[in-house]
C-alpha cells in the first residue's frame, strides 16, 4: 500500500521505516527467529487475514467505473436529481457476477448474472441491484435460502447436485419462467458486455407532485446480444475460467467502452390494483404492449479499477439504498432484500462498510451512527451521537419523503400462489414460442443435458414432475424434452404438484 506522503519509502503499517524486508532477525547467522522481529509478525499476521468472507451469492465478480448520461426528459415521472436534465452525468460503478459459483469458479458457468449499479448522486448513493434476467426463481423471500442451497454444494458429497436443483424447481413451478431462460443460451452469455441488465424488481418513481409510478428498469446492451453455446461455455471454462473478467478489462483498457441504454416501464400506481398480472410478482414480466419501454439514458463503462480488492471485492450493494424520487414497492422479494443485503455487507465487510472509498457517497454523509470496526474518518468528531439534540447536529429534511403507499389488505400470511396468481406457465410458454427454431433446439438440448444429471431412487419422480411443467408451458417443448430424456410421457396424477394447476 502507499497511503503516504513519501510512497517510495517502505514502512510498517504504523509508519516506521523498514531497512530490511528480505531477511528475518535471528539469534546468530543460523539461529532461530527472534520473537522481537515485529516486521515478520506483521507481515504474517496480515497475510493470514487477507481474505474477507466470500459473498454467499454473487461471489465471482468483475467491475468498472463509468458514467450515466440522461438522454430523455422523464421529470414528469420522477424528481430524482440524477435525472433532472438531459445531458446530466452521474458517476457509476457497475459490478457483474455469476450467482451460484464460488469466487474461484469459472465465469462462463450456466448461471444468471448479477448486474449491480451504484450511482454516486448528490442526494446519496443509489444502488440498482439486479440480474441479466427480468424475472427470478422464487417470489417469496422466505424461499430464497432454500433455493440458494440447491445451487451450492451437497452437504454430504460437497459437489453440485442436479438432484437438488431439479427437485426444488419441480416442486416450485413458479421457477419455470427463470429456469427456461437459464436453460436457453442466455444462461451462458459471452462475457458481460453482450447481455442486458434488469432491475428485475418493481420499484417506484416519485415526481414533484408527490405522485407515485411503479417502474421496472431495463439496461439494453449496445454491443448486441451474444451468447456461448453449452459446448462453447464448457470449453471456455477449461481454456480461461476468467474469460468474462478478462474480456471486460481488456475492452475498457483499449478504449472500447461498453454501453447500455437504460429504459423504463412505467405504471401509474392506480393501475396496480386492477392489472391482470400481479405487478409485484418477481416471476412475471410486464408485457411491453401494455407498458412500453421509455428511454432514460445511457450508461458507459470507461475506467478500470486500479486495485481489484479495494474497488470490486469491497464494493457493497443494497437495494435499500435509494434516493429522493426513487422508492420501493410491495414486491415481496424486494422487501426481503431490503433487509438481507445490507445485513450481508455488514457481516462481510463490517458495520462501517459504507465508509470504504468505493461505497462512500462522494458528496458526504452525516448521521448519529458511531463506533464499530473500521470507523474511518473522525467518527463524528465532538458532535453529539443522539437525536434530537441542542448542539447543531444534523437535522431532518422535510422537503423529501414519499406519498403514503396504499396497502393491499391487512397484514397476514397469504398463499403466494393464491387463485388468480398461480399461472406459472403462460409467460414461459410464450417466451419459448418467441424463440427462433435454432434457439428452441439449443434450449431443449440444454434442458435435456441438465436434467440428465438427476440420479438416485427419486430420479423418475423428479423428472416426471418437472416434465409436467414443461408440458403445461408448451406441449411441443414437453414432448421434445421427454423424447430427449427417453421418458414415457404418461405421468401418474399424484406426481403433479397441487399448486401447478392453472
Amino acid at each position: 500500500m502507499s497511503e503516504n506522503q513519501n510512497p517510495n519509502r517502505l514502512t510498517t503499517a504504523a509508519g516506521r521505516p523498514i531497512w530490511d524486508n528480505q531477511n528475518s532477525q535471528t539469534a546468530g547467522p543460523r539461529g532461530p527467529v527472534l520473537l522481537q522481529d515485529y516486521l515478520l509478525h506483521e507481515k504474517l499476521a496480515h497475510f493470514n487475514r487477507e481474505r474477507i468472507p466470500e459473498r454467499v451469492v454473487h461471489a465471482k465478480g468483475s467491475g468498472a467505473y463509468g458514467t450515466f448520461t440522461v438522454t430523455q426528459d422523464l421529470t414528469k415521472f420522477t424528481r430524482a436529481k440524477l435525472f433532472a436534465a438531459v445531458g446530466k452525468q452521474t458517476r457509476v460503478f457497475l459490478r457483474f457476477s455469476t450467482v451460484g459459483g464460488e469466487k474461484g469458479s469459472a465465469d462462463t458457468e450456466r448461471d444468471p448474472r448479477g448486474f449491480a449499479v451504484k450511482f454516486y448522486t448528490e442526494d446519496g448513493n443509489w444502488d440498482l441491484v439486479g440480474n441479466n434476467t427480468p424475472v427470478f426463481f422464487v417470489k417469496d423471500p422466505v424461499k430464497f435460502p432454500d433455493f440458494i442451497h440447491t445451487q451450492k454444494r451437497d452437504p454430504q458429497t460437497n459437489t453440485k447436485s442436479p438432484n437438488a436443483m431439479w427437485d426444488f424447481w419441480s416442486l416450485n413451478p413458479e421457477s419455470l419462467h427463470q429456469v427456461l431462460i437459464l436453460m436457453s443460451d442466455r444462461g451462458t452469455p459471452y462475457g458481460y458486455r453482450h447481455m442486458h441488465g434488469f432491475g428485475s424488481h418493481t420499484f417506484s418513481f416519485i415526481n414533484h407532485d408527490n405522485e407515485r409510478f411503479y417502474v421496472k428498469f431495463h439496461f439494453l446492451t449496445q454491443q448486441g446480444i451474444k451468447n456461448f453455446t453449452a459446448q462453447e461455455a464448457t470449453e471456455m471454462k477449461g481454456l480461461d475460467p476468467d474469460f468474462a473478467q478478462r474480456d471486460l478489462f481488456e475492452a475498457i483498457e483499449k478504449g472500447d467502452f461498453p454501453r447500455w441504454t437504460l429504459s423504463v416501464q412505467l405504471m401509474p400506481a392506480a393501475d396496480a390494483a386492477t392489472y391482470r398480472i400481479n405487478p409485484f410478482d418477481l416471476t412475471k414480466v410486464w408485457p411491453h404492449a401494455d407498458y412500453p419501454l421509455q428511454e432514460l439514458g445511457v450508461l458507459e463503462l470507461n475506467e478500470n479499477p486500479v486495485n481489484y480488492h479495494a474497488h470490486v471485492e469491497q464494493a457493497a450493494f443494497a437495494p435499500a439504498h435509494v434516493v429522493d424520487g426513487i422508492g420501493y414497492s410491495p414486491d415481496t422479494m424486494l422487501q426481503g432484500r431490503l433487509l438481507g443485503y445490507p445485513d450481508a455487507q455488514r457481516y462481510r465487510l463490517g458495520t462501517n462498510y459504507e465508509h470504504l472509498p468505493v461505497n462512500r457517497c462522494p458528496y458526504g454523509f452525516s448521521n448519529y451512527q458511531r463506533d464499530g470496526q473500521m470507523a474511518l474518518g473522525d467518527n463524528g468528531g465532538s458532535g453529539p451521537n443522539y437525536f434530537p439534540n441542542s448542539f447543531d447536529g444534523p437535522q431532518e429534511d422535510a422537503t423529501v419523503g414519499e406519498p403514503v403507499e396504499e396497502l393491499f389488505g391487512p397484514a397476514a400470511r397469504y398463499d403466494r400462489n393464491a387463485p388468480g396468481e398461480n399461472d406459472h406457465y403462460s409467460q414461459p410458454g410464450a417466451l419459448f414460442r418467441l424463440m427462433t427454431p435454432e434457439a428452441q433446439r439449443s434450449t431443449i438440448e440444454n434442458i435435456v443435458g441438465a436434467m440428465s444429471g438427476v440420479s438416485g431412487p427419486k430420479r423418475d419422480e423428479i423428472l416426471q414432475r418437472q416434465l409436467c411443467h414443461w408440458f403445461r408451458a408448451d406441449i411441443g417443448l414437453g414432448m421434445a424434452v421427454a423424447q430427449g430424456l427417453g421418458l414415457n410421457i404418461s405421468m401418474p396424477a399424484h406426481h403433479a404438484p397441487a399448486e401447478a394447476t392453472v
